[in-house]
């Protein structure tokens, strides 16, 4: 184990990953620019993108998806809920119609074959031979945040959701902030005590950070136009803050003037960020909500964009506006309108890959996949040619003796090398792990063991440690560092997937 230091918070993991474009548990660095990686869809474009869990016949309770749900693996499972609806209302931007949102549910072995299985458990159309959860059907479900927590002392609490529901025609008016557990995530009961909050709240994201749970989504506790990432806090899932967190805004703070001719013009923020923990920090997708110069939300695209927070509380852009899944014109979504996208909560590293899905907004949903090399979400670079990049970690205090280091790393080999060391808190070489004792990187990977002139792995040890990785012409011996791409680097063993 180690505990992680990164200013605002302190967690305690069983491996730290540091991301190159993470300015916080990486805040030293020198000669490298930054770039983030779009999200791959489709192996062939002309195909259109990957569809994992399709939409259901016509008239089925599914027949329209909207995800803004959740994906989770559980043992060696991936289960998936997602909001299924009827029918589909082509004059409505969003798409759909009256106010069915109804929760359903997909499984799969890998995160990329999925089946929806006949739960049996409420009858539709005279019929149990559906993929429906026991959910409420009375409550129509627009968003569905859903975590599980193994580690509640109470085993029908293993599962929870925090839901708002339509109340009136065509869902014109929103409840408040609600909450329900299930044992198993197919049998749900409601909190006796809802609503837990008052405001209206529209929200796509859940976690437990620290021993406190955290729900985000987009509502107008805060000044100015626009809409933001607003997060409410709870340790007991049941009493919530009555006051939100703003994390993340991207729209002017303008207060005095009357906006009434000013809606759906701003960068916005949609339904707040699904939540991802890496177990020091924390990737949020959230929807990226550009503005049409004439208020016509028909016309408004969305694309998906990447945020991330090392307290769940405050959010931000490693690169601000990166389109992290762009959206485009698809062949089975709505003519006449912008193209946009629903995030989800749900990301796993699987294999070699990292996976997240997520739908469309306009049009029939039908929920997609995205991947990436395994969490090569965006790398650093060094910059110049003849120069020496470095960077410098955050300080982490290692607790168990024997942790190994690992770097996701491209383009070192014959011409170009990485050479890692270890430093003390106050930046003063650790004997052994520094100087001509230092790691040399020449294997490019995924997952690329470090070892030092006569260690393999770091000593535990009673004052913070922290990792510096220079790339440059130390020595001759690398010729062309700019063909170096860092990623990430790890520490400590994370658990077997």
């Amino acid at each position: 184990m180690l505990r992680v230091h990164t200013g605002s918070s302190e967690m305690r993991v069983e491996e730290a990953t540091f991301f190159a474009f993470d300015d916080v548990c990486i805040p030293f660095r020198t000669n490298f620019q930054m770039h983030l990686i779009h999200g791959k869809r489709t192996p062939d474009w002309r195909t259109g993108p990957t569809v994992v869990v399709p939409h259901g016949k016509p008239g089925a309770h599914d027949e329209q998806v909207h995800y803004y749900g959740s994906t989770a693996r559980v043992g060696d499972e991936f289960r998936m809920w997602y909001i299924g609806r009827v029918g589909c209302n082509p004059t409505w931007v969003g798409g759909y119609q009256g106010y069915d949102g109804r929760l359903c549910y997909a499984v799969s072995r890998d995160g990329i074959h999925w089946t929806k299985p006949e739960l049996g458990l409420v009858e539709y159309q005279g019929s149990t031979a559906n993929n429906l959860v026991d959910f409420p059907q009375h409550i129509d479900l627009g968003w569905a945040p859903i975590i599980h927590d193994p580690e509640d002392p109470d085993p029908k609490r293993r599962f929870k959701i925090a839901y708002s529901h339509r109340t009136g025609p065509s869902g014109s008016r929103r409840g408040g902030l609600s909450v329900a557990y299930s044992p198993d995530g197919l049998h749900w009961k409601l909190s006796p005590d809802n609503p837990r909050g008052s405001v209206a709240f529209e929200q796509s994201g859940l976690i437990k950070w620290n021993g406190c749970y955290y729900v985000n989504g987009h509502s107008v506790g805060h000044p100015g136009p626009g809409r933001k990432i607003e997060v409410y806090a709870s340790y007991d899932f049941e009493h919530w803050t009555e006051g939100s967190a703003l994390g993340l805004t991207r729209t002017p703070r303008l207060e005095g003037p009357d906006l009434e001719d000013r809606q759906n013009i701003w960068e916005e923020i949609h339904m707040g960020a699904g939540t991802h923990s890496w177990g020091n920090v924390i990737l949020a997708i959230y929807g990226q909500w550009h503005g049409y110069p004439y208020s016509d939300r028909r016309y408004v695209p969305i694309d998906l964009g990447l945020a991330i927070s090392h307290d769940a509380l405050r959010y931000r852009e490693p690169i601000p506006g990166f389109r992290f899944i762009p959206a485009f014109e698809e062949r089975d979504t709505r003519l006449g309108a912008a193209p946009a996208l629903q995030q989800g909560q749900g990301m796993e590293n699987v294999g070699d890959k990292t996976l997240y899905w997520y739908s469309v907004w306009r049009g029939d949903g039908q929920v997609r996949l995205a991947q990436w090399e395994r969490d090569r979400l965006g790398y650093v670079q060094p910059y110049a040619a003849g120069t020496r990049a470095q960077f410098i970690t955050c300080p982490f205090r290692v607790e168990t003796d024997g942790l190994p280091v690992h770097v996701n790393v491209s383009g070192v080999g014959e011409f170009a090398s990485a050479r890692v060391e270890v430093v003390d808190l106050q930046f003063r070489p650790l004997p052994g792990y520094s100087g001509d004792d230092a790691a040399t990187l020449r294997d490019s990977g995924l997952r690329v063991p470090v070892r030092w002139a006569n260690h393999g792995s770091l000593p535990a040890t009673d004052t913070p440690l922290r990792l510096k990785v220079d790339v440059g012409p130390v020595s001759r011996e690398c010729p062309r560092p700019d063909d170096v791409k860092i990623y990430a680097a790890y520490v400590g063993s994370a658990p077997a997937r």
